[in-house]
């Protein structure tokens, strides 16, 4: 529990660091760039998604698995083996599907987004396809070896404030979008330097000393990685199949306003993706064990935890919504529909917990793969039939119901194969601590209407929600999970601390 709150919070810090400085940052994009300029760079970006489909081959989630594997069994020279042939092979099939983007790009700007204006920028977008894999798999590696906090260190501490520099640097001297993407090409570069020379030093010696081409790629390696393709598959239709369908039949200004509310959306489940990174190694490591009954405990006393600290920000989101979409500008306060819609969607995600992780890490990843499966076709489906009649907010809906229909799914598959649960009589403590907590950011809401800044005032709302939320989950009282997580973050903020004094 100590490792997993350890490297958790650091991410938890580390996504709240980017988001806050991130969010700032695209406010100022969107009233730089307007709705117009975000709806380009999100077409962009889905075709950056469809290419990246084939760029990682699944290799990079297996490094979590094998890196791991190898390295707590002191297998170096298959250690070695996976790296540099992983890495050969991510080389040659970036720069293949770079070529690819390059070639097809302009008839799916034309034809399919009827946006000719995305063409100019496709080789940009070419060099963010080959960056984001490479990336993408070395900081697989490190967390593969445990180190989640500094591979957060890297990318958001150091990745992020790089971008936000870089492009208010390009964006000042008129670059407009182009500026942008550079400066994700810049930052970018720089983080994977830096992610390179991190797992070298994690890397042991004698793997690094391992002779070349001692030992092939085991078979299981390849059986892994082409389940977790296809995993890859399904994810990009159920992430992106919103995006590619208000592309086809709305206008960019529409994709623009709808990427914004969908960022923030993204942000809801932020505690639920800090646990995940260190959590998801964890159940491996039990699974293989046979550590059921701890298994059973952790993602009880997780799922908890992790659905109390998204209720305030969850009610923060849908109470607040137009004001918080008005803060990018005026034409984007539209999206305040979407913005709730995809907050409900993401709260019933962190209400059930690590389920896909634990089907993904448990060895049934045939069972996440048929529900992911059933739920892309219901999500095309569904988003289809409301774009036309219903716009972005019909798509939203679409994409919500898909979110909390998977979840639930995944849950009944947990629950199936695993014989697990996250709930018990401990979740109704947190029924009065929630409703407090929407009872004050309510009362922000409409009591302060009038006052200015209106930033401050929800900033204030979503921090005092927090407080209340927090000071009356502890008077309701923890049990001894409960309070092993409150004592585990507790000794890691003295210490902390310590070393700051």
């Amino acid at each position: 529990m100590g490792q997993i709150s350890r490297h958790s919070a650091v991410f938890f810090a580390g996504t709240l660091f980017s988001a806050a400085a991130g969010y700032l940052f695209k406010i100022y994009l969107a009233r730089v760039l307007g709705a117009d300029a975000l709806g380009i760079y999100t077409l962009g970006m889905t075709i950056v998604g469809f290419f990246g489909l084939f760029n990682g081959l699944g290799l990079p989630q297996a490094a979590v698995r094998f890196v791991a594997a190898y390295s707590g069994t002191a297998q170096w020279q298959h250690l070695h083996a996976f790296l540099r042939r992983a890495l050969a092979i991510l080389g040659t099939a970036n720069v293949v599907l770079a070529a690819a983007l390059m070639m097809a790009g302009p008839f799916l700007a034309r034809s399919l987004y009827h946006a000719p204006a995305l063409v100019p920028y496709l080789p940009l977008f070419a060099v963010v396809l080959i960056l984001g894999a490479l990336t993408g798999f070395v900081g697989q590696v490190l967390a593969g070896y445990k180190d989640v906090a500094l591979r957060t260190a890297i990318t958001n501490f150091i990745g992020s404030p790089l971008n936000i520099v870089f492009g208010l640097v390009l964006l000042s001297l008129g670059l407009g979008l182009r500026g942008y993407l550079l400066a994700q090409i810049a930052s970018g570069a720089i983080v994977l330097i830096l992610l390179v020379v991190a797992a070298w030093r994690l890397t042991p010696k004698l793997a690094r000393q391992a002779p070349h081409g001692a030992v092939p790629l085991e078979r299981e390696v390849f059986w892994f990685s082409a389940a977790l393709f296809g995993v890859s598959i399904l994810e990009f239709v159920l992430a992106q199949a919103d995006k590619i369908l208000l592309g086809t039949f709305v206008d960019v200004r529409q994709v623009g306003i709808y990427s914004v509310a969908a960022a923030l959306v993204a942000f809801v489940p932020v505690a639920l993706q800090s646990v995940n990174q260190i959590f998801s190694p964890t159940i491996a490591n039990l699974h293989a064990r046979g550590e059921h009954t701890l298994l059973g405990r952790l993602f009880q006393t997780l799922t908890k935890w992790v659905f109390g600290m998204t209720l305030p920000l969850a009610f923060f989101m849908i109470v607040f919504s137009k004001p918080l979409m008005r803060l990018f500008g005026a034409a984007f306060e539209a999206g305040w529909l979407v913005l709730s819609l995809g907050t409900v969607g993401q709260l019933v995600n962190a209400g059930v917990g690590s389920v896909g992780y634990l089907l993904l890490m448990s060895g049934n990843q045939a069972r996440l793969i048929r529900v992911q499966a059933i739920m892309a076709l219901f999500m095309v489906a569904a988003a289809f039939g409301l774009v036309r009649p219903f716009g972005i907010a019909g798509v939203a809906l679409a994409a919500a119901l898909t979110n909390a229909l998977s979840n639930f799914l995944y849950l009944r598959q947990v629950r199936a194969a695993l014989q697990l649960s996250p709930y018990n009589r401990t979740y109704l403590r947190l029924l009065g601590p929630g409703v407090a907590s929407l009872a004050v950011i309510a009362g922000f809401r409409w009591s302060v209407r009038p006052f200015h800044p209106e930033w401050l005032w929800m900033g204030v709302a979503l921090l005092v929600s927090y407080a209340v939320f927090c000071g009356l989950s502890l008077l309701a009282g923890l049990d001894d999970d409960d309070r092993m997580i409150v004592e585990a973050i507790r000794s890691r903020m003295l210490g902390a601390l310590g070393r700051a004094l």
